[in-house]
């Protein structure tokens, strides 16, 4: 196994993480800056055996940015950068995709690899086609190619929807979202990291294609106001207002600036239960080695130091 990794995004969120992560286990691991494209073919990539693509355009949730920029990040630029690979002379591209390739909304049952994809969002549109293009690739012998599809990823530094649940509960503010009973899948910086330098070791035996990538149980959302009362010493207000009313708040939300909107609440409160049986299975694992109750609680801890 090579110890050279290219990695795109390494400035973002998951890449503050994972390039020290893979620097301490010994990995060379050459930050690649797209802003230059217009340099080609990518010299990161003559070094590196492997490339991970984390760079990408995130999820919106005040509904700002024009769809087409998600297509032209998330999609055109998977693809630039896909095609570099391909003559280059890495072996192995990890892509970062997402859940919401299959879905945006809430699931049905347990969420695998082989649903059919339904994303009605351009940025879950945009992951699709990035995926489809990747996979309609002929790969010259000894090249892989892993798609990772992680659920909602949290860690010290993160600033996605569990802020906002920490900003409420922390400040003693009433929870009035327990009429929606619910289980999500979360993914800790942790686990990811640790599945990266797993599937890195291990990328010999683990045949190409699409994996979930999520911590082993589910959480409820009621379970996760709980947490963050307990460790900021708040009591738990915990109220049960009906869900038409939410709702229609939400819809105002989606014109006016207020905490929360459509998309925060679907997040919140829908089901999103992810399998990640086919990683574990492919990493010879029987479970990820931090539990999202251990995950979940580093976060919110990194919450109240910041």
């Amino acid at each position: 196994m090579s110890k050279h990794i290219a990695i795109t995004g390494a400035s973002g969120f998951v890449g503050q993480h994972l390039v020290p992560y893979l620097m301490k286990a010994g990995f060379w691991v050459y930050p690649v800056n797209l802003r230059m494209r217009d340099k080609f073919p990518l010299p990161e990539l003559v070094h590196g055996a492997t490339v991970i693509h984390l760079a990408g355009k995130a999820h919106d949730h005040k509904g700002t940015a024009k769809p087409e920029e998600y297509f032209e990040v998330n999609t055109e630029l998977t693809k630039t950068v896909f095609n570099h690979f391909l003559q280059s002379k890495a072996t192995l591209f990890i892509h970062f995709s997402t859940v919401a390739a299959i879905t945006d909304e809430h699931v049905e049952g347990i969420l695998k690899e082989d649903a059919a994809p339904h994303p009605v969002t351009p940025y879950g549109q945009s992951k699709l086609q990035a995926e489809q293009y990747l996979l309609q690739q002929e790969l010259p012998t000894g090249k892989k190619v892993f798609i990772l599809r992680p659920a909602m990823i949290h860690g010290p530094g993160d600033k996605g929807n569990l802020t906002l649940l920490y900003s409420i509960v922390s400040k003693g503010m009433p929870y009035p979202l327990a009429a929606f009973k619910n289980q999500r899948s979360f993914l800790s910086i942790g686990n990811l990291n640790y599945a990266i330098e797993k599937l890195l070791e291990k990328a010999a035996e683990v045949p190409s294609g699409i994996y979930n990538l999520v911590d082993d149980i589910p959480v409820s959302s009621v379970d996760l106001v709980r947490m963050i009362a307990e460790l900021t010493g708040r009591k738990e207000k915990i109220w049960s207002v009906p869900r038409s009313l939410i709702q229609a708040i939400a819809k105002v939300g989606d014109i006016l600036p207020l905490p929360i909107n459509s998309k925060r609440l679907a997040k919140l409160t829908s089901n999103y239960i992810v399998s990640n049986d086919k990683i574990k299975k492919a990493l010879g694992i029987s479970a990820f080695p931090i539990t999202a109750r251990e995950g979940l609680i580093k976060t919110i801890k990194s919450f109240a130091s910041e």
